[in-house]
């Protein structure tokens, strides 16, 4: 019986032989195409399929654009790394923002502009309370550095990380003088926020205030005062809009005497 059985279930299994062979043969292409179909979809050039996330592209593009950034001077001595000639900069991190302003106080030609500007004091005997000779100068070169480090660890590092805003000037690079040099005053004022949105520039205005006002703790007794405070702050403010005109036309007037001098 069981014989007889196993007789019957092999002729059925003959009988259908080629019905069986097509199905697995159509499974295993389905399977096979199914597959390739999936590779295909996961090597193509979709964003978000690429392997890259958003936020290690931007960290790659920030990164780059510092280094430029950081290559950046006046004629060749000048320290310009606060200025971005990329339109659609990527925003800067805090660390970052520290680490520029700190850049830019230890760079060789901060200190030179500092010597500079405390020679062009003592010559026009400016704050005598400092006295003359070597004391004199010294002192004055010290309370013109530490206007510069104020100016820069408040107004350019930890303000604009507390209120989120970008420390940088971002140079227009195009249009009639008026419109650019207009473009650059304001930028005293205004601002970029780390949203990528203009607004007030709060940063830059409360540090250059409260920069003259730790300036009280170093200045002779004759400059000190409220009244000294606000002239100092309404000073570095304009001394911020002539550095950003500089900055806006500076790579103009470089192009053009590499083509006089050529």
């Amino acid at each position: 019986m069981i014989d007889m059985r196993w007789r019957q279930l092999y002729r059925l299994k003959r009988a259908h032989l080629p019905a069986i062979r097509a199905l697995t043969l159509n499974s295993f292409l389905f399977a096979g195409t199914t597959s390739l179909f999936a590779q295909v979809g996961a090597s193509g050039t979709s964003p978000q399929n690429t392997g890259v996330s958003p936020s290690e592209s931007d960290e790659q593009r920030r990164e780059e654009q510092l280094r430029q950034e950081k290559k950046q001077r006046v004629l060749g001595i000048l320290p310009e790394f606060n200025v971005s000639r990329v339109g659609d900069a990527v925003p800067l991190t805090p660390k970052q923002k520290f680490g520029l302003a700190f850049k830019t106080l230890t760079d060789p030609g901060t200190f030179f502009f500092a010597g500079v500007v405390s020679g062009i004091a003592q010559a026009q005997n400016s704050f005598p309370g400092y006295g003359q000779g070597a004391e004199g100068y010294a002192k004055r070169f010290g309370a013109t550095y530490l206007d510069s480090f104020d100016g820069a660890m408040i107004g350019n590092a930890m303000l604009p990380s507390i209120l989120h805003q970008d420390p940088r000037y971002f140079r227009k690079g195009k249009g009639h003088f008026a419109t650019r040099f207009g473009y650059a005053v304001l930028s005293t004022f205004r601002c970029r926020g780390d949203n990528r949105h203009w607004q007030p520039s709060y940063s830059n205005l409360l540090g250059n205030f409260a920069a003259g006002a730790l300036s009280n703790l170093y200045y002779p007794e004759s400059q000190r005062g409220l009244v000294s405070t606000y002239q100092r702050a309404i000073v570095v403010s304009a001394q911020g809009a002539i550095g950003a005109s500089i900055s806006e036309f500076w790579p103009d007037i470089a192009q053009h005497l590499r083509k006089h001098k050529h």
